[in-house]
Parts: C-alpha cells; sequence; structure tokens
C-alpha cells in the first residue's frame, strides 16, 4: 500500500444510477464502467443529497450539509470559510488539479475565476457552467477565454491524461478532479457515434414512466444514453492512461455523478425530487493496492457530504473540523460497521423546473438500503418500500398496516433534522436568510 495515493475523482451531471450496464439496464452501453465494476467498492445506494447540481458541488468540496456552506439552490456563491477537499489534499503535500464544470462560483457562468474562489485547486482548466457540449469555453490562468475542441468532455479528458503523463516520473501525489457536463440535458448533442448506437423505438421503459410520456421518454432517453456511452469511452481512456503511467495500483480512482435525472419517471423531468431516479446515482471506487480488483457491492447507503472526508480517510489524511460528512473508509476496509442507517435527503426551496408551479415541495427524507421515506412541510408525505417496488408505484403513506415502519422511519428522520439543526421551515427563510434575490420561479437569476 502506498502512504499517498493518488485519486482521480470524475464525475458527470445528472447520471442516475440505474442507466449503467453493471446496475441491470439491457439498452445503455456501458462496457467501461461495467469493467471498472467488476474491479470496484461499488456503493450501490450512493445519493445526492441535496439533488441539484452546485448544492452537489458545495458539498462535495466542503464535506458539509447545504444548510451550513448555503449552496443550497443553483447559482449562489461558495464562499471559502471552510477547509475544501482540495486545501486538505494540498495541506498533505498534493498536487491539485481541476477541470471542467465548475458551478459554486454563482457571479456569471462565463466568468474568469481566480483566488480564493477556486476553493484550493491549482491546476484550473474551468467554466463556472454551460452544457453547449460541442461550443465550450474555459478559462485557464488568465482572464482570456478558450475554448475546448469539440465535444467538451473528449477533450477535458484528453487534458487530464496529460496531466496524469506529466507526473509520471513524481512521486507527489496528485489530486485530480475532473467534471463533465453530460448527460445533463440537452440529450441530442453528443458525437455522432454515440448517437448512432440508439434507435429510440427500442428502448425500455421503467415501469413508472406513464403511456403518456413513452414516446418522449425513448427520445430523451436516446440522447441520455448517448452522452453515458461517450463518457463511458472516456472513462476506458483514463484508466488505460492509468495503467500505462504506471499509476494505477496506487490511486484511488471515482466514477460518480452529482445527481440523477427522473426522464419522465413518475412523469416527472430532471432532478431535485425525492425519487430514485434523481436522488440515486453511481458511485463506483477502485483501489487496487488496498481492495485488490475485486467487485463488492455495498447497499448501506452513502451520501454526498461523505465524500470529502471518506476520500482523506483512504488517503491517510487528518479531517478538518470544518467537516460534517462521515469517514466510511474504516467500514470500507471492514474494521468498522456501517456508520449510518440512512441518507438524508432535502429540498430546501423549491425552484425552476421544480417551482412550485409544477408541484415543486420543500422536503426532508431518508433513503434506508430499503426504504424511502420523506416528510413535507404538511407532515408525511412518501414511503417506499424498494425492495418490494423497486419503481416506488406504491405510496405506503398513512396505509394502517405500514404505521409502525412508518414511525420508526419518521423518528430516524427527526433524530438526523434534529442533529442537523434543521428546522424544515419554508425555503422562503433560507432565501432571506442567506440574502439571495429570487425571481417568480424561485430561482436565483441565471448572470450569463
Amino acid at each position: 500500500m502506498k502512504e499517498q495515493p493518488n485519486v482521480v475523482y470524475v464525475f458527470s451531471d445528472q447520471h442516475r444510477a440505474e442507466a449503467t450496464g453493471y446496475n441491470g439496464n439491457p439498452d445503455v452501453k456501458t462496457p467501461n464502467l461495467d469493467a471498472l465494476a467488476r474491479e470496484s467498492v461499488s456503493l450501490d445506494t450512493a445519493v445526492a443529497n441535496v439533488p441539484c447540481c452546485s448544492p452537489y458541488r458545495a458539498t462535495f468540496l466542503t464535506g458539509r450539509y447545504p444548510l451550513t456552506h448555503g449552496v443550497f439552490v443553483n447559482d449562489v456563491h461558495l464562499n471559502h470559510e471552510a477547509v475544501s477537499c482540495a486545501d486538505a489534499f494540498k495541506c498533505a503535500g498534493y498536487d491539485t488539479a481541476y477541470i471542467g464544470k465548475w458551478h459554486v462560483d454563482g457571479r456569471g457562468r462565463s466568468k474568469y475565476i481566480a483566488g480564493e474562489d477556486r476553493q484550493g485547486f491549482d491546476y484550473w482548466k474551468v467554466l463556472e457552467c454551460t452544457h453547449d457540449y460541442n461550443h465550450s469555453l474555459y478559462y485557464a490562468d488568465t482572464d482570456i477565454k478558450q475554448q475546448w475542441k469539440g465535444y467538451d468532455a473528449e477533450a477535458q479528458t484528453r487534458d487530464a491524461q496529460n496531466y496524469i503523463r506529466a507526473r509520471q516520473a513524481s512521486d507527489k501525489p496528485f489530486f485530480l478532479v475532473l467534471s463533465w457536463g453530460p448527460p445533463h440535458n440537452p440529450y441530442h448533442t453528443a458525437p455522432q457515434q454515440f448517437r448512432e448506437m440508439y434507435e429510440p423505438e427500442k428502448l425500455m421503459l421503467r415501469d413508472n414512466v406513464p403511456a403518456t410520456a413513452e414516446l418522449d421518454a425513448r427520445r430523451d432517453l436516446a440522447g441520455y444514453y448517448a452522452h453515458i456511452s461517450a463518457l463511458d469511452e472516456y472513462v476506458g481512456d483514463l484508466l488505460t492512461t492509468l495503467m500505462e503511467t504506471g499509476k494505477d495500483e496506487d490511486t484511488i480512482f471515482v466514477y460518480t455523478s452529482d445527481h440523477g435525472d427522473m426522464i419522465y419517471s413518475q412523469g416527472d423531468i430532471r432532478k431535485q425530487r425525492p425519487w430514485d431516479e434523481s436522488i440515486r446515482v453511481p458511485f463506483l471506487l477502485r483501489y487496487p493496492s488496498v481492495f485488490s480488483r475485486e467487485c463488492k457491492r455495498i447497499k448501506e447507503p452513502f451520501n454526498s457530504p461523505d465524500i470529502m472526508p471518506t476520500l482523506l480517510g483512504l488517503s491517510g489524511i487528518a479531517i478538518p473540523s470544518t467537516v460534517e460528512g462521515i469517514n466510511y473508509a474504516p467500514f470500507l476496509y471492514g474494521t468498522e460497521p456501517a456508520p449510518a442507517e440512512a441518507a438524508f435527503i432535502a429540498c430546501i426551496h423549491p425552484a425552476g423546473e421544480y417551482r412550485r408551479s409544477l408541484g415543486g415541495r420543500e422536503y426532508r427524507g431518508i433513503r434506508t438500503k430499503r426504504y424511502t421515506y420523506v416528510r413535507d412541510l404538511s407532515g408525511p408525505w412518501l414511503l417506499y418500500d424498494n425492495a418490494l417496488d423497486p419503481y416506488q408505484l406504491y405510496n405506503l403513506c398513512r396505509v394502517p398496516e405500514m404505521v409502525h415502519l412508518q414511525k420508526e422511519l419518521d423518528d430516524l428522520l427527526m433524530r438526523m433534522l434534529e442533529k442537523r439543526n434543521d428546522e424544515f421551515l419554508p425555503g422562503e427563510h433560507y432565501i432571506n436568510l442567506w440574502g439571495y434575490a429570487t425571481d417568480e420561479s424561485g430561482t436565483v437569476p441565471i448572470i450569463p
């Protein structure tokens, strides 16, 4: 075992957990992720605490919950009050690098980001946010805009490969984050070779997609899967580069995503919702020199605030006192039991594609290995037995036979709220507390 492993953390935007071959999807083609899964620890109940872009990213960077760091909606600024993951790795002697989508600056989606707003990352090729994947800009060390050549996820991957190759002869460890924009919509902009892999009429739909949405769902899934297959190829390229440079044995390699995508499951679209298609993400962690190359599937829940402390724990680095998440490293080593019964999920302020006029609401909930339980401001809202009802078709909330189970889950949720000092107030309270200005949809207006 190397005392200080390299860490390559790769995450996409809006890739739901079931949309991989290794998770049983018969349509999406992910041979490299499937191969990676056969050599990895797969955290099968990995959950996005607040399933939305900016909240996840701020939580990943700080190990804190959104009510603490304040980024509970998109397009607001993450301050640098907490020790970031890059700070922690750098203090332990690591080089740090970030390539791709950032989305926690909040002061313009095409603005140059410098200084402490980079949260401790040195190597830097970043744009705040864009989904124009074939005309994608970025900044490096100056305020001169540059453009990724072609499909940005591919160009960003090539840059990450070059970063790894440049460190082939160095013993200094590195922490590299690669943040892709796809498979987030627009769905139909992947390179042609990947779009040709999918015919909408041949795709299977989940049982929770209503008949009225079948045509739209198949159309969007074809493009969504095309993006995923492109990313799958780039995962393979990264792993090949690690092998060719001799870095693969002592590198922690992670593939995951910030949140999922409904794609008409429950008749709904996009993210922020409490259903599995929105909250659950793939999470593959390969660390050959410690976990060998054996597949290990873990059903215990794992939450986004736990990512930073777990990566630090696996790297033998002290976890900063500002972190609120849990270090899962002892559990992954097999020396301690699972540290949490459930992953906490929330919508703190409904906005955008989950605004109130579209059914959006505040909620707090938990996802255990088996159950999903959610309250809104009116009280108990959703209860699913995911083992018996994997498509979450039957809401058991207030069903007489489930009263005892509902109370157990409600008590667990209340304990988690108390631990987080979360009073579960209307979203506007937190908007006003942090001084954010929103439009009629509840969204913080996007600055170009």
